[in-house]
């Protein structure tokens, strides 16, 4: 069940992580199950990657993202602008991964001490949110790009060991020469959606 059933439900084509918040949030509140998949695939990294900088072991990380998943679900159809729906998660898994900080620093202090609700918005440091909210542009980015330019984008910079351009030609099917070519106009494809999206 998606959250927000009342509306009649739209035909929306197949939801993709390129799709703009806007448009997945109201495929979602119109009832499209793949909307609702989509919009979690699009966010996980983020919603994973903040109470990892809390020092979460990978266990209470699952457990935040599980938790922030069920809230974003409840509280979707309430959202006032669907295109704030990246910040409305980098706030809600900050405060959840800060709560899981404090109530885990009290279990090894044994005691009880009241939360102070201004430090939960300072709890990590704004550059630290910044860059959180950065490495997000930059895989929306990543995804609005064509298949091709992805795996190239992928293999190359995101793979822990380098790829030298043989091996990748020959993982893509293309000639060793035209790699250069090709990755220089997935790089101009990535200039041009970063800039779009703001980065």
């Amino acid at each position: 069940m998606s959250p927000g059933n009342k509306r009649p439900r739209t035909l929306f084509g197949n939801p993709d992580v390129a799709w703009s918040d806007a448009r997945l949030v109201g495929a979602c509140l119109d009832g499209n199950e793949q909307a609702w998949a989509t919009l979690i695939a699009k966010y996980k990294n983020l919603i994973y990657s903040i109470p990892l900088k809390y020092g979460a072991p990978p266990q209470d990380a699952a457990d935040i993202f599980q938790s922030v998943c069920l809230e974003l679900f409840t509280e979707l159809p309430r959202l006032r602008r669907a295109e704030a729906v990246r910040s409305w998660i980098i706030k809600v898994t900050s405060h959840q991964s800060y709560h899981w900080k404090r109530k885990l620093r009290r279990l090894a202090e044994d005691e009880l001490t009241p939360i102070d609700e201004a430090e939960v918005s300072s709890a990590l440091p704004p550059d630290v949110m910044e860059e959180v909210e950065r490495a997000q542009i930059l895989r929306e980015a990543v995804a609005a790009l064509p298949r091709r330019c992805q795996e190239i984008i992928r293999l190359l910079f995101y793979e822990p060991e380098p790829i030298a351009y043989r091996d990748l030609a020959a993982r893509l099917g293309l000639a060793t020469g035209s790699i250069g070519f090709i990755r220089g106009r997935c790089l101009q494809r990535l200039e041009r959606a970063l800039h779009e999206l703001g980065f």
